[in-house]
């Protein structure tokens, strides 16, 4: 087995990529130690110490690391991590565990304008920042204003309020007229 690995926009963060699947379909954070519970491979990879997050995508982990560790301490013991866990067959989500799809659901009058968001989300922002290790997924609109949850790669990356600002607020304003401004929320 052989792992790839990629740098991503955030220094800290590194996209590992098996060669096979990870999840069948949509996403899985952990954002801390403690709530890896429904992964084994997620619990293997937070044994490494100096792991901060661990984000599963369809054929990738992305895994972010303490600013007191250097990534070529700890590169070695991940890779070793991830082929074991892979060579030993045991499942990436534990029981009926299912990946979130991603997005908040919205109830309300302005459910038109959240499905054009999820729309563009889907098909414009979500296949790129993928390709960068993260997720960007819809949690809220109110009176103009999008909430957006940043995952894996993008959360905390020093590159993310240009993403926002330039990247996906121009894109939903150019697109939906009743978008005024896009902003992050922490879950």
């Amino acid at each position: 087995m052989f792992i790839q690995t990629e740098s991503t926009p955030n220094p800290a963060t590194l996209k590992f990529l098996p060669g096979q699947t990870v999840l069948e379909m949509g996403t899985a954070d952990f954002p801390t130690a403690e709530t890896s519970d429904a992964s084994p491979l997620a619990q293997r990879i937070f044994a490494v110490e100096g792991v901060n997050g661990v984000f599963f995508g369809t054929d990738f982990v992305t895994i972010t690391k303490a600013d007191s560790v250097e990534w070529d301490h700890i590169k070695p013991a991940l890779l070793g991590a991830i082929m074991e866990h892979f060579q030993s067959g045991n499942p990436v989500m534990a029981g009926d565990h299912q990946p979130a799809s991603g997005h908040a659901e919205h109830t309300g009058e302005d459910g038109e304008i959240v499905g054009q968001i999820k729309e563009l989300l889907d098909s414009r922002v979500r296949p790129a920042v993928a390709q960068d290790g993260g997720d960007i997924t819809f949690h809220g609109f109110d009176r103009g204003v999008v909430y957006l949850h940043m995952q894996g790669a993008c959360a905390n990356c020093p590159s993310s309020t240009l993403t926002l600002k330039m990247g996906i607020e121009n894109l939903l304003r150019h697109y939906i007229p009743e978008v005024t401004e896009v902003r992050p929320v922490a879950v």
